[in-house]
């Protein structure tokens, strides 16, 4: 590695390290640049040495972005990203000490996610061309996020072998690699069958690799090949797009409406906390917006005193 000399050039190789050494995403990597140029471009303004900066001049930037009215969650992201620059640049001796240690990150409020209406969901799940194998293969992606709460990595990282025909189950990976089994609705086979019999493999035949790995996977490009969580996200927005959608209706948006879909048809929290691949029920309950209301219906059933 050529010697660091300046903040530009600490920025430069660490997003370089990032990508070709951690094996970081594109996306991933665009959004550490996007912070640190940023913050490099203040540390120039400020005439500062950003390889001798302090922890009082860490605080002063991000004293700035509050200023600048950034929102809890993105100045949280910002100090991420510096903090994992100057950690590398320690642990790479270009500098002795790490200044981003010692800062504490911004308190973030817990919003809720944005749950789709029916109305949204069948305007969405109609967008897909049925007479095309990539509209067919978007289809049973749709039915698949909505039946199954998937993440959109989870997705991603499904394989033939995942799905149980015999008993309508799909078994996901979840955070830690950590296994689930998920029941599958009728329409979610049905679109699953149509896909796996008649468009992927039509997808396959345009793929040139013959890689093993596109063989297993149950998600395929219009090039035929496996589809990473990047290409599927993009697909769900392009969806999104078409169908006139709000632009915050992301594939999360589909997990928290699965959740809270399941607990209004009256599913238990633990159940649907065993669905989602939830460590902790807190989380479930942030995911399914328990109201005052939902808690007084559930004791007026179940309280023998109720």
């Amino acid at each position: 590695m050529e010697r660091i000399q300046d903040i530009r050039g600490a920025v430069e190789a660490f997003c370089a390290h990032i990508e070709r050494v951690e094996g970081m995403s594109p996306q991933t990597v665009r959004a550490y640049a996007s912070h640190l140029d940023a913050y490099a471009a203040w540390v120039e303004r400020s005439r500062l040495d950003g390889l001798r900066v302090s922890v009082r001049d860490l605080r002063r930037y991000l004293a700035q972005l509050r200023e600048a009215r950034y929102a809890p969650k993105t100045i949280a992201a910002h100090l991420s990203s510096i903090r994992s620059l100057y950690a590398w640049l320690a642990a790479e001796d270009v500098i002795e000490s790490d200044p981003a240690a010692a800062i504490s990150s911004p308190k973030i409020p817990k919003n809720l996610p944005h749950a789709l209406t029916s109305e949204q969901i069948d305007e969405l799940l109609a967008i897909p061309d049925g007479s095309k194998p990539e509209g067919i293969r978007d289809r049973a992606m749709l039915e698949v996020l909505y039946a199954s709460g998937a993440r959109i990595s989870e997705l991603a990282g499904l394989t033939l072998d995942s799905l149980n025909r015999g008993d309508a189950t799909v078994r996901l990976f979840g955070k830690g690699s950590k296994e689930r089994i998920v029941p599958l609705y009728r329409r979610a086979w049905e679109a699953l069958d149509r896909y796996l019999l008649d468009a992927r493999p039509r997808l396959l035949e345009r793929s040139k690799t013959g890689d093993p790995q596109t063989e297993r996977a149950l998600f395929v490009s219009s090039r035929g090949r496996a589809m990473s969580a990047d290409s599927l996200r993009y697909r769900f927005e392009t969806l999104v797009r078409r169908a006139g959608l709000p632009a915050d209706i992301t594939p999360h948006a589909m997990r928290h409406t699965y959740a809270t879909d399941l607990l209004e048809g009256g599913a238990d929290l633990r159940s649907v906390q065993e669905l989602l691949g939830h460590a902790s029920l807190s989380t479930t309950q942030l995911y399914t917006h328990l109201t005052p209301e939902r808690l007084k219906g559930a004791l007026k059933q179940a309280h023998p005193r109720s």
